[in-house]
């Protein structure tokens, strides 16, 4: 897509800390990092966010959390923690509308979040 920033990651155009990636899925560090390990995991189709998602993006969704779980084991926050967020247009807190989700850990997190 078009001037989405993180289709241009996906592209190899714009370069980012990858961590993780397969035929499906791109992670890599947030550049604004909330927690000490703060990766953003994505497909690497284009998708604006969950209102998006179809019934067909069912297989997408859940590789999507295997890899937070595979990034969470290879950063070391799988015994210790870590939350996963997935925002959902502008009063949620998304910023660039291409479906992500965020793996944050390697500090103690607080609840209630937001």
């Amino acid at each position: 897509m078009a001037d989405c920033i993180f289709c241009d990651i996906v592209s190899g155009d714009v370069p980012s800390d990858i961590v993780y990636e397969n035929e499906y899925i791109v992670a890599f560090r947030d550049i604004n990092p909330q927690a000490p390990v703060h990766v953003l995991v994505i497909p690497r189709r284009h998708v604006d966010n969950i209102n998006a998602l179809t019934a067909e993006d069912a297989d997408m969704v859940g590789r999507l959390y295997l890899a937070a779980r595979d990034v969470a084991r290879q950063e070391g926050l799988a015994e210790r923690g870590y939350r996963t967020v997935m925002n959902c247009n502008h009063e949620a807190g998304q910023t660039v509308f291409h479906l992500h989700l965020h793996v944050l850990g390697g500090r103690r997190l607080r609840w209630p979040p937001g």
